[in-house]
């Protein structure tokens, strides 16, 4: 699936690419800026579906919050990025946006970064130490970047042209959340078996036995523990599954880290210091 979609991209950009009134005119990626707040796009919001996806995750089938603990938990996140939004935007007006869009995505990045070492913790009670510190680094992170991004997509090209610019935008920031999700998903399920197996091969579980905990791998940290491992094994089973969880929830906090902070690295190498339409 992943590779008929990347065939269907390359065989748009051909067809785009040889009409005489495109779509997507891809003469608009001849500006550095435009390339590179998509790229930024790409790498950046990639980090930000998957960080929050597996934040839920882990929230809610292994440290023990409810729906509604998880939901509010990121409250955080959401105030940062209204609070910081409009004074992001001011200041990329009197200095442009290349700073903020190099600093926004690498506080991201720290973020995630700091989330990787929660550990399996106490539930919510730890949540103040745990997980609200990269929450709203994160949050934080994103504030800076939203607004300054916005307006280098559309500032980056002509004024007729800054319609189609920002869906463009739009559709990598899409693309970039459903690729990334089922890309490191899949890294996460291959850690996670992994990390399974090993935490329990101290118990001899019989063949039967881990045939059925394989099975239930595929849940991630809503995996129980099956009787087939037997009563004596099943709390040491059941600790297994929510270690291996935090295994691969820091693993991919560390890829989404990775993500911002190429981000940050494309905005740092791309963005021009100030806007300016390229001519097209």
């Amino acid at each position: 699936m992943l590779l008929l979609g990347v065939i269907s991209l390359i065989a748009f950009a051909i067809v785009e690419a040889r009409r005489k009134n495109p779509m997507m005119p891809l003469r608009l990626f001849r500006s550095n800026t435009f390339s590179g707040a998509n790229l930024l796009t790409l790498f950046l919001y990639a980090g930000l579906n998957v960080g929050l996806f597996f934040l839920a995750l882990n929230l809610i089938q292994v440290q023990g919050y409810s729906k509604t603990q998880a939901g509010l938990a990121t409250l955080p996140f959401a105030l940062m990025l209204i609070v910081l939004s409009r004074w992001a935007g001011g200041f990329m007006d009197r200095n442009g946006p290349r700073l903020p869009l190099i600093v926004g995505p690498a506080l991201a990045g720290a973020g995630f970064f700091y989330m990787a070492f929660s550990g399996l913790t106490r539930g919510p009670a730890a949540y103040w130490t745990a997980f609200l510190p990269g929450i709203a680094l994160f949050g934080v992170g994103m504030g800076f970047t939203v607004a300054p991004l916005s307006a280098s997509v559309m500032g980056s090209v002509e004024s007729h042209y800054s319609g189609v610019a920002s869906g463009i935008n739009n559709a990598v920031s899409r693309a970039a959340g459903v690729l990334a999700i089922a890309i490191v998903g899949s890294i996460a399920l291959i850690a996670f078996t992994s990390a399974l197996a090993s935490r329990t091969a101290d118990l001899h579980l019989s063949t039967k036995a881990q045939q059925a905990l394989s099975a239930e791998a595929g849940k991630l940290g809503g995996a129980t523990a099956p009787a087939e491992v037997g009563p004596q094994n099943i709390d040491a089973t059941a600790s297994s599954i929510k270690q291996s969880f935090v295994d691969t929830f820091r693993l991919v906090m560390f890829i989404c880290a990775g993500l911002a902070w190429v981000s940050a690295l494309a905005a740092a190498i791309l963005i021009e210091p100030h806007l300016s339409p390229s001519s097209q």
